[in-house]
């Protein structure tokens, strides 16, 4: 009982590990080869926005949400800005998960958008901890 009672200490330190896993795989992983992809695939990205009953300007919605993945996961990882990024982050979640699930593919591969959707909003309120450039 007592190790737990000192891991709990380390809140600030469980904060950062998780702040650098999601900052790497959204800006690396998800974000950066959207973003590369230029605007054919803004077009295709934005165009499940059709999926909420947005159809005008896909190619804007396709270059917020990539953003939003690339450039969110650079300021979760640094913990810049760290809230505004989070709120993004929700917002591209839920659109993803909607969409996944509309299209047929089903709750279990929509839980995946989900899943990441309620860890960003947890964090939303948690905060960066004090290993962050907005902690500082």
């Amino acid at each position: 009982m007592a190790l737990l009672e000192r891991l709990g200490k380390f809140k600030d330190l469980g904060l950062l590990i998780i702040r650098i896993g999601l900052g790497l795989c959204f800006s690396l992983i998800h974000g950066l080869p959207k973003i590369m992809g230029g605007v054919a695939m803004w077009t295709k990205i934005g165009g499940a926005m059709g999926s909420v009953g947005i159809n005008f300007f896909p190619a804007f919605w396709g270059f917020m949400a990539s953003g939003s993945e690339a450039l969110g996961g650079i300021l979760v990882l640094s913990g810049l800005f760290f809230r505004p990024a989070c709120i993004f982050l929700v917002f591209t979640m839920v659109v993803a998960s909607v969409v996944t699930y509309t299209q047929g593919d089903g709750f279990s591969d929509a839980s995946h958008a989900i899943e990441l959707g309620v860890v960003f909003l947890g964090l939303l309120f948690v905060g960066p901890g004090r290993y962050s450039i907005d902690g500082k």
